[in-house]
């Protein structure tokens, strides 16, 4: 059978186990616990559509900021578990925050089921034109003849621009300032603007300003240059190895959520990702696809809750 008759199929059966058939036709709903205009969003709307067409289920998209993350992720976390109310997830929320965090509300390795990988997404040092820096060693010239000057924006206390940045000011021993915000829309609002200079982030928001100049693209965390930013370097290439910064972008359902569902769920999610025009799209923005298996996904959650919270004590960052 065609994937959508299958998942539909497989899907009412899910229902019937989970409780009814009422939860074939509920609307499906994305939370994004940040503001619009960031990656997170930009994911969950890349999703969205042909989300629907797979289910044939009506799904839309909820943005519910706060708490760096931790209100709209608290709220799936709490949600009935019958596959109509999915997280859509950024790495720094769910492995960054509770590093900082112990006591968050949430725990990501007991209170979720992963459904499906969207995005990879390596961070990108973005500056300010009025940031006399071409390269990333001029920045961290300047950083050091100017200890505390620059301002750096994350989306929040925890995200991985947050402790992407923290983690280069170890390595280069310079000293910046942290300027939080609820989710990447706003901060980039004031890095345009100039009220910030610096912004360690993923490419897709940022994209259209660095092709019209409004912004400078100095390096990019990850090991290889990016197709959709050719020429900007490595940050080996710029003379630190040893430091790789990838967020990812995910869908989780609550933990209690029976098995098919979380199947049929997985199945098309994965469909959407493996589509050439999602793939297109989200390229187009700098990211990277690719599919794991939810079992993979948890044991990057586990890993990558390790490395930050290892970080997290080195830089003695703490809760704002």
């Amino acid at each position: 059978m065609p994937i959508t008759r299958r998942a539909t199929a497989a899907g009412i059966a899910a229902a019937l186990a989970a409780g009814g058939a009422d939860a074939q036709v509920a609307t499906v709903t994305l939370v994004v616990p940040t503001a619009p205009a960031g990656t997170t969003d930009f994911a969950a709307r890349l999703l969205a559509d042909p989300l629907a067409r797979q289910l044939a289920q009506t799904v839309v998209v909820e943005n519910k900021a706060g708490a760096n993350g931790a209100l709209g992720t608290q709220d799936v976390a709490r949600a009935r578990p019958d596959g109509t109310r999915l997280l859509v997830q950024y790495s720094g929320y769910h492995v960054g925050s509770p590093a900082i965090v112990p006591n968050i509300g949430y725990d990501v390795r007991r209170d979720f089921a992963p459904v499906a990988l969207l995005l990879d997404a390596p961070q990108v040092i973005f500056l300010h034109p009025s940031v006399p820096a071409a390269t990333v060693a001029d920045l961290v010239a300047y950083a050091k003849a100017n200890p505390g000057v620059l301002n750096y924006a994350s989306s929040g206390t925890g995200s991985l621009q947050h402790l992407g940045t923290e983690l280069l000011k170890l390595r280069t021993g310079t000293e910046m300032t942290h300027v939080p915000y609820r989710g990447t829309g706003p901060a980039t609002q004031d890095l345009l603007a100039g009220r910030v200079q610096m912004m360690m982030t993923t490419p897709p928001p940022l994209m259209p300003f660095v092709r019209d100049g409004k912004l400078k693209a100095l390096a990019i965390t990850a090991p290889t240059r990016s197709p959709a930013l050719p020429d900007v370097p490595t940050l080996a290439e710029s003379g630190l190895p040893d430091l790789e910064v990838v967020g990812w972008f995910a869908v989780f359902a609550p933990a209690a959520t029976p098995a098919p569902v979380l199947a049929r769920l997985a199945e098309a999610c994965n469909a959407v990702v493996s589509s050439p025009e999602f793939r297109r799209r989200a390229e187009e923005q700098g990211a990277v696809i690719r599919i794991m298996q939810p079992a993979e996904i948890q044991a990057r959650v586990n890993r990558e809750l390790e490395e930050w919270t290892r970080v997290v004590r080195e830089a003695r960052i703490t809760p704002d």
